[in-house]
């Protein structure tokens, strides 16, 4: 399917979920245009952070209608001081103080985390004006990693007008372990199912195929592999596998004989940030295949980062798989 059908779907099954949606950044006007649609919409309720009197004024100049949207002022928050005291709990150990934990909280990014932390909001999504570093921050500090994974990563969808395959990591880590790369896949199978509503077929790649070469980055791999088998018996992984092994029906069974991924795997985890950057920009501009990412993944709940340069429309729709995403 091609990218525009595979988001209007995830649009549609979004609306169905009725989640709930922080957008802290309102002093962008992407962000207050997306608002708009997403609850005009209906897929998915929204929360925007600041000053309601100038974020009421600006959408006023900008023509928007932020009918339905909420707005919440940090510093003026009852959950302020609740908020702070937890967020001072989590860092307390790393030095932090009740001020600066308060100081903290006032700002939107952390306030948002401590709101998709205690179950306030279902997720967050930002990034359109603050850095990747400042989102991971908060994402790390306030909701945290989910339990028996050990990394924060990414993936993107790869849509054909037949296929949809998941890429990961493409964006976040450049050069992660065997146990990095195991909750990585494990984390991008999950992800796979919930966006496509299709069963995982997991290939860890490599430039090797069943032992068609020794090297100990295809010895990564490999441990990766038994990691992902050990953790996650109900997924359906094999690896290493070379790339068209993993998804030409012909070569896979040629190259691994008896494997149940090779030949139909639709996640497709790189084997560090080189190959995987690489091979998604491959695929998007050699192979025409619309690119839909990257959505960050690992932490507890959905606390997506944009690019600073996207558009409303990324904005709305990085919502939406958020709310796929969300339990």
């Amino acid at each position: 399917m091609s990218d525009i059908q595979l988001l209007k779907q995830i649009r549609e099954k979004a609306s169905q979920r009725k989640k709930t949606i922080v957008l802290p950044e309102s002093h962008d006007e992407r962000v207050l245009r997306a608002a708009e649609i997403l609850v005009k919409e209906k897929v998915a309720s929204i929360i925007t952070l600041g000053n309601e009197q100038k974020i009421r004024e600006e959408a006023q100049k900008l023509g928007v209608d932020l009918q339905g949207v909420r707005i919440i002022d940090p510093e003026k928050s009852d959950k302020l001081s609740d908020f702070s005291n937890i967020f001072y709990n989590k860092r307390k150990h790393k030095g932090v103080t009740i001020e600066q934990a308060r100081d903290t909280i006032k700002r939107d990014l952390f306030f948002a985390g401590m709101m998709v932390s205690e179950g306030m909001v279902d997720g967050s999504v930002a990034g359109s004006f603050a850095t990747t570093a400042d989102v991971t921050r908060a994402a790390i500090f306030c909701v945290g990693l989910k339990e028996g994974i050990s990394i924060l990563s990414s993936f993107f969808l790869m849509a054909y007008p037949d296929k949809v395959y998941s890429f990961a990591d493409c964006a976040v880590n450049p050069n992660p372990d065997a146990a990095q790369l195991a909750d990585i896949a494990i984390s991008t199978a999950d992800n796979h199912k919930k966006l496509t509503g299709e069963e995982p077929f997991i290939a860890m790649l490599s430039f090797s195929t069943k032992g068609s070469a020794e090297h100990e980055l295809v010895d990564k791999v490999r441990s990766a592999t038994k990691l992902v088998r050990d953790k996650r018996p109900d997924l359906k992984v094999d690896g290493e596998l070379q790339f068209d092994a993993a998804i030409v029906e012909n070569v896979g069974k040629k190259k691994a004989p008896g494997s149940e991924v090779a030949g139909r795997a639709n996640v497709l985890v790189f084997p560090d940030l080189n190959s995987g950057n690489i091979g998604y920009k491959i695929t998007q501009r050699l192979g025409k295949a619309e690119a839909v990412g990257p959505v960050n993944q690992g932490v507890k709940k959905p606390f997506f980062d944009l690019s600073r340069g996207c558009s409303v429309e990324d904005i709305v729709n990085t919502a939406a798989i958020a709310c796929l995403m969300a339990d």
